[in-house]
């Protein structure tokens, strides 16, 4: 169905390949359109779906923008190719699955960026990352200066973009950019292992566990915790709710309907 990305679901879980490995999964707008229409047709649709692991094919997660296809572009080509990543980062952190990263190589520019827009990053000992954006007389722009702060502290931000240094994975797990590093062989299942973990738990729990804390991130504490205080009790009036606090009561699994 599609050339530069593959998906496919296995219970609760998607599984998300960016497949351009010669191109070292550069993102190329034919590449972003295809993962826009991913997410707009299979992804975010499915009711029963939970949890969406996105990697990539051979050496590298996303080595950056496609250079080739951005050299020529002007103001306006940029601003339009800009529009499009924009869009993808955007529909995935609103979306109420949650996104695991399994970074298994190269996570540079626009790949880093994609990172930063899941929920999680987990990453092979290899992987490498960084914004080299400067260095081509350009920034981020697919919202790498706003959430590498959010994710790392400002001065670390600054540090990483402003000076366009590539870290390793160690140095990326010290600073808070990714949650966890593995062996190179361990990263994809141990990937999986969470993303089945989260996907067992209560889907309604999952979905507004996820929009409370994007949600209070933004704003003030009082609000924030207003917010959380409004989805609580949408989670208390759930049947799956029930079902939780029964199961635990009985010391048996619980059986979760997304109800």
């Amino acid at each position: 169905m599609y050339e530069n990305i593959k998906y496919e679901k296995k219970g609760k879980v998607g599984y998300l390949t960016f497949n351009r490995p010669k191109a070292l999964n550069a993102l190329n707008t034919p590449m972003l359109k295809e993962i826009q229409d991913c997410l707009d047709t299979q992804i975010n649709p499915d009711d029963e779906l939970v949890c969406v692991v996105l990697t990539g094919e051979g050496r590298a997660f996303i080595a950056g923008a496609d250079i080739l296809e951005m050299k020529d572009y002007g103001a306006a080509g940029f601003h339009n190719y800009t529009a499009v990543g924009h869009k993808v980062m955007y529909t995935m952190e609103t979306s109420d699955k949650v996104f695991i990263a399994a970074i298994n190589g190269f996570a540079l520019g626009g790949g880093l960026e994609l990172a930063m827009s899941c929920d999680i990053r987990l990453a092979s000992e290899k992987a490498l990352f960084g914004q080299p954006e400067t260095g081509l007389g350009i920034i981020p722009g697919f919202g790498g200066t706003q959430r590498m702060p959010r994710l790392v502290g400002r001065g670390m931000a600054k540090y990483l973009i402003l000076a366009a240094e590539n870290i390793k994975a160690d140095e990326a797990y010290r600073i808070g950019l990714v949650e966890k590093i593995y062996a190179p062989d361990d990263l994809m299942p141990e990937t999986v292992k969470l993303a089945e973990s989260i996907a067992a738990k209560a889907p309604i729990a999952v979905r507004v566990g996820k929009a409370a804390i994007n949600v209070g991130i933004e704003t003030d504490i009082i609000t924030a915790t207003r917010y959380e205080r409004e989805v609580f009790s949408l989670c208390a009036a759930s049947d799956d709710k029930n079902e939780g606090m029964t199961a635990f009561v009985e010391k048996r699994a619980p059986n979760f309907q997304n109800k």
